[in-house]
């Protein structure tokens, strides 16, 4: 059994035209794997769990609302505006297959973890800021409350390479200028196993 705590580089993919990332966009994820030994080497194993995950995107896109309707805009002019993200916090179902070089008298080890991951939202904000006025809007109905992806996670020890791609739209209905946002997840960076 075991702990994890990850910390990631978020970018988003499958953009509009003119899309750029601002800044540094940030995640961190926490959580608890319950490993499951499937051979007689126990060096391969299942690993189902459950963990909270919050991700930052620092963007171009511009979500204002008209009559408390979200409206996309393409951002062009980057001194038009001072601040501009969203956030969201999940709740994540994963499940691993694990490999690991561990034997009985030796816990510093490699190993490669492949898994799927469920991750249901529960709660979003978005941010931006201009000279004409700040739109700041939570529980956004144009965001997907379920997505899932895959991710890979490799290292030696407690410190692990990770990355995660998103296998659907963060976005379910939202459109800029007559064509759907369809954006999805890319975070890369580090995850560390707690015993």
């Amino acid at each position: 059994d075991q702990f994890y705590i990850g910390v990631t580089y978020n970018l988003l993919k499958d953009t509009p035209v003119g899309f750029s990332n601002d800044k540094f966009s940030t995640g961190f994820s926490v959580g608890f794997l319950r490993d499951m030994p499937v051979n007689k080497n126990r060096n391969l194993a299942i690993a189902p769990g459950l963990g909270l995950n919050f991700n930052n995107y620092s963007q171009n896109i511009g979500i204002t609302t008209t009559n408390g309707v979200p409206v996309y805009t393409v951002l062009t002019d980057p001194t038009s505006y001072s601040n501009n993200k969203f956030s969201q916090l999940f709740v994540d179902l994963p499940l691993e297959l694990r490999w690991r070089g561990s034997t009985f008298e030796n816990h510093n080890f490699f190993r490669i973890h492949g898994g799927f991951k469920l991750s249901y939202l529960v709660y979003d904000r978005s941010v931006y800021r201009s000279g004409l006025g700040d739109a700041v809007i939570t529980n956004n109905p144009d965001f997907n409350k379920l997505l899932y992806g895959t991710y890979l996670s490799a290292g030696y020890g407690g410190a692990n390479l990770y990355i995660y791609y998103g296998l659907n739209s963060l976005f379910k209905s939202a459109q800029i200028a007559g064509n759907k946002l369809d954006v999805k997840s890319l975070n890369i960076g580090l995850i560390f196993y707690i015993l």
